[in-house]
């Protein structure tokens, strides 16, 4: 089957076995690739539901029929598992050069299971595999294993996926990284490759993509990027500040979280934390991932103070809110080094500063107490800040509280920490207000790997005033309206479509690449006609998929939440002042839409039945 090799690689680490397993073609069409095909797998694989720190959680990692091809921003590639953090599914979507690398092999997928009895690395070399001792590098950081490890293998084309300490000591929001700075962030996929006792994957492959129309490819390609850089803010913000621009952008619309969410703007921070700030105060470098015109990146390199000579990549957008805005700490130096010490530890830097900024807010109304840990951190307070980042990965002291994230730590902490703990079903929740954006509510609420604030990035649709006639979005949205969610679901199809193709959300995150777009890359990659509407109905059919996994795990309408602050507590500032979300009403409108069951929160049987997921079993019967 063009597009797709229609294989996955299965190694069992307590066996040291490895085989081919040929998947079914129909997955492919019913599924695209990518995320799509993963979860498909792993419904089979996990449908007992195993401990997520279990040998039985299978880690998938899978590539789209897109990755590594010439469409642009085709450098995203999934891991696919059950989160350490939620015990929902996790999926964490990665850019860099590891997808299309794991394409070339000759597989879409690779699939991990069982555990390593000392610490291992996996190889796979063009379809060979072998597993090797990695006892030496147990405990030591990200930059250092990829150095060691490329200098082991020896050769050209090598690409590492990696745990760093927080993933060793099991820490629930652990990422696994490649290329040093890009991240399996969410979930706590680190943790799952943590207890299969597996340091790093390393990948390299050297075979043709099965692609049926390589010079069709190349003109859907180049129109693409044509789309994507006639979009304003891909051109003129984007591209030249990348990710920092955000900064800008979220804070003088108001939504920005500060001092842990108490607050949506952080006026005082405009000129310190901005993209120009950020451009004055770091030596930066552009960084692209494979395929990228755009080229969001940024190597950065800390010029003065106690942190000189300090280097990495970012921080994004989501570091500088996470250890910048959350934490009402506008010291960038300190901001970088901080999201530099995370990266190369292993931590998701989203969760980490929102443990820290949680903290904060713990110590402020005396939940925490100094004497109890033996220390204090409080808002704007660079050191303790700083202080704690390697006490999280390392699980010493607080840091070992704060390991298990907030949704644990509040449990330990009692019914009045629960305030001041930021995360929907037990995942931390990023630098995306909801109080101005009753639409990126929902998506937090109802998205299945817990908080997430790109499924879609529905902020741009009723904060920013983005429309898209193609997906029928149009007209007027306000961001304050609790009801009309249905704009929502088309908006979600486009941003799954990226995660089953192998592509980069933020080629879509504005709207700029047209899903007609993506359709007709994906035609040239299989050789067949795909339509914009099949693309967004096999998306739809990931969507469902994976909420009915979550219902396998216990999951429905009741876990569909928000932390109490936006929903008993009003806005005192930004765009949201005098704000609350009503859930309630938001979720009725969408499950409406989605064709779920109001009660449940679950698919009803007509919509299993329409998408052709009626092989999953359901009370009501079959179609």
């Amino acid at each position: 089957m063009k597009g797709n090799w229609c294989r996955a690689f299965f190694v069992d680490l307590s066996k040291g076995t490895s085989e081919v397993h040929k998947l079914p073609e129909e997955w492919y069409r019913d599924y695209v690739g990518g995320e799509g095909v993963a979860a498909r797998l792993f419904l089979d694989l996990a449908c007992d539901g195993p401990d997520p720190l279990s040998p039985e959680n299978p880690i998938i990692f899978a590539a789209g029929p897109l990755s590594g091809t010439a469409a642009p921003c085709s450098g995203r590639c999934v891991a696919f598992f059950r989160s350490p953090a939620t015990g929902t599914m996790g999926a964490a979507n990665a850019g860099g050069h590891f997808g299309p690398a794991l394409k070339r092999t000759g597989f879409d997928l690779l699939v991990v299971t069982g555990a390593a009895e000392v610490p291992k690395i996996l190889v796979v070399d063009d379809g060979e595999a072998k597993i090797i001792d990695a006892q030496d590098l147990w405990g030591k950081g990200i930059s250092d294993t990829e150095d060691s490890l490329k200098k082991r293998l020896g050769g050209e084309g090598w690409q590492i996926a990696s745990i760093g300490p927080s993933g060793e000591n099991l820490v629930r929001f652990a990422a696994i990284m490649t290329d040093k700075h890009r991240a399996f962030g969410r979930g706590g996929p680190g943790a799952a490759m943590g207890s299969k006792k597996l340091k790093a994957v390393a990948v390299r492959g050297t075979k043709t993509l099965p692609i049926a129309d390589p010079n069709g490819l190349k003109e859907a390609a180049k129109a693409a990027r044509e789309e994507l850089f006639s979009e304003s803010f891909v051109k003129d913000e984007l591209h030249p500040f990348g990710t920092p621009s955000f900064y800008d952008a979220i804070e003088g619309l108001g939504i920005l979280p500060t001092r842990n969410w108490q607050r949506d703007e952080f006026p005082e921070s405009r000129e310190l934390l901005g993209h120009k700030a950020y451009h004055d105060t770091l030596d930066v470098k552009p960084y692209a991932c494979y395929g990228c015109p755009i080229a969001c990146g940024r190597h950065t390199r800390i010029k003065k103070g106690p942190f000189e000579g300090l280097e990495g990549g970012g921080p994004e957008y989501e570091s500088v809110a996470a250890f910048g805005s959350k934490c009402e700490i506008i010291d960038l130096e300190a901001i970088a080094a901080a999201n530099h010490w995370a990266n190369d530890l292993g931590l998701d830097v989203i969760s980490t500063g929102q443990v820290i900024a949680t903290a904060m807010e713990w110590f402020e109304k005396g939940i925490l107490k100094e004497e109890d840990w033996g220390a204090k951190v409080t808002f704007g307070d660079v050191k303790g800040m700083l202080d704690l980042v390697p006490k999280i990965a390392r699980r010493e002291g607080l840091g070992d509280l704060l390991a298990d994230g907030v949704m644990r730590a509040a449990q330990k902490l009692g019914p009045e920490a629960e305030q001041a703990a930021m995360h929907v079903k037990g995942l931390e929740m990023a630098a995306d207000g909801v109080r101005a954006s009753k639409g990126e509510a929902v998506v937090h609420a109802v998205s299945p790997r817990g908080a997430d604030h790109l499924r879609p990035y529905a902020s741009a649709i009723d904060a920013f005033g983005y429309r898209e006639p193609e997906l029928g979005i149009e007209g007027e949205i306000h961001f304050a309206e609790d009801g009309n969610k249905e704009w929502i679901k088309p908006f979600q199809e486009l941003s799954m479509a990226t995660n089953m193709l192998g592509v980069c959300l933020f080629a879509s995150i504005t709207l700029a690449i047209k899903a007609s777009t993506w359709a007709k890359l994906l035609s040239c990659a299989l050789g067949r006609t795909v339509t914009k509407d099949e693309l967004l109905e096999r998306a739809e059919a990931v969507i469902n998929l994976e909420r009915m996994i979550n219902a396998r795990f216990g999951f429905t309408r009741k876990d569909d939440t928000l932390p109490k602050r936006f929903t008993e507590e009003l806005g005192r500032d930004g765009r949201g002042a005098g704000e609350k979300v009503n859930l309630d009403v938001a979720l009725d409108s969408y499950y409406a839409s989605m064709g779920w069951d109001k009660e449940t929160g679950l698919p009803t049987k007509e919509t299993l039945c329409r998408l052709g997921l009626d092989w999953i079993e359901i009370e009501e019967g079959p179609c």
